[in-house]
């Protein structure tokens, strides 16, 4: 669409996460380390940051559980003493054994974070379950929600502004759902939002009596903007 962009100017969910690890979340000198469940991206996000992590796309937690990891998570003796975070994101490979780990971290005290917490993500003119779907059950077994750090997360939101000092009254957010996306820009006390009707969210959603969440301003697709 030739809007001009580079790769600094693009924070997404995950670096949100790392930064708000790295820089804003108060961890003991002792518990630094982040447990992850999540894809490769997460952890470069971490990297970037220099954020020591464990879990993500470690081999050896691809498998079942055995009856052998039950008392050696229950007594800790599996466990890394450094972690004081489990960080929860869209994970392809998610397992019975990782959500006990992460159910155990969280049981001794670490503070839980997750990448974004959408329901489903859209692909191929359909829907799959997002990362939200994929870490409900650690969210049940632990009885607590995670601090999200992705849309509509007003913690996200600060990042952003601290990082490029913009003028929220001058940005407008462009997102094709509801609940993240514009509520995001709404809550943030944007300039304006503008939906587009290529993804989740439909026009009948905000059109709706007692619709609590509408956009400024719509567009089928994001080329209507040309």
């Amino acid at each position: 669409m030739g809007v001009p962009a580079n790769e600094e100017e693009v924070f997404g969910s995950s670096y949100s996460a790392a930064v708000y690890i790295a820089r804003i979340l108060s961890l003991p000198p002792n518990q630094k380390t982040v447990f992850v469940l999540g894809e490769s991206g997460i952890e470069a996000e971490l990297c970037s940051e220099n954020v020591p992590f464990i879990g993500g796309t470690d081999p050896s937690l691809r498998r079942d559980i055995t009856p052998e990891d039950y008392p050696a998570i229950a007594s800790g003796e599996c466990l890394d003493s450094s972690v004081g975070v489990v960080l929860a994101g869209l994970d392809f490979h998610v397992n019975y054994l990782k959500l006990a780990l992460g159910l155990a971290y969280l049981r001794r005290g670490a503070e839980f974070l997750a990448t974004n917490t959408d329901s489903t993500l859209p692909s191929a003119n359909s829907l799959f379950p997002g990362a939200g779907a994929v870490h409900a059950g650690l969210v049940k077994a632990a009885g607590r929600d995670p601090t999200a750090l992705g849309k509509p997360s007003q913690a996200m939101m600060d990042a952003i502004e601290g990082k490029f000092k913009f003028d929220r009254k001058r940005a407008c957010m462009v997102g094709d759902r509801l609940d993240t996306d514009i509520k995001f820009g709404i809550e943030g006390k944007l300039g304006g939002t503008l939906a587009v009707l290529t993804g989740v969210s439909k026009k009948e959603e905000w059109e709706a009596e007692g619709a609590k969440v509408k956009p400024s301003y719509y567009v089928d697709r994001l080329a209507d903007l040309l």
